[in-house]
């Protein structure tokens, strides 16, 4: 509607030769640009790219449950504490001092169980890959 009434003020005004009339004019200016932007946006819908399909293809699901299952065997030869440490902290989503008071160590130790299962798992799965 703002657009009609900037239209019949810049120059619309000029071309009406009864004054009387511009009412009317504005009222079929509105219907007029109201049904062009209706028509511009069917046109736009029509023609608008297809969006990619949201599912993975069957090649990622396959490749994915394999790194699952390395990731899982590589966890499982960690020594108990290692594992424990490594489940808590990055499954668990838990904070250093949160996985001392569960597990009743120090930070310091659960520092070093971090360090040494990431540097085990690192190099089990990098032989496996």
């Amino acid at each position: 509607m703002q657009d009609s009434f900037v239209a019949l003020h810049a120059g619309g005004m000029n071309r009406l030769h009864d004054s009387e009339k511009a009412l009317s004019y504005l009222r079929a200016t509105v219907v007029n640009r109201s049904r062009s932007v209706i028509r511009h946006r069917m046109v736009v819908d029509r023609n608008a790219p297809e969006p990619m399909p949201d599912m993975p293809s069957a090649e990622h699901g396959a490749l994915t449950m394999l790194e699952r299952s390395a990731v899982i065997a590589a966890l499982r030869s960690l020594p108990d504490r290692q594992r424990e440490v490594v489940v808590l902290r990055y499954y668990g989503d838990l904070s250093e001092s949160q996985i001392a008071d569960a597990m009743g160590i120090s930070r310091g130790a659960v520092k070093s169980h971090t360090s040494r299962a990431m540097a085990s798992l690192r190099s089990v799965l990098e032989r496996e890959a």
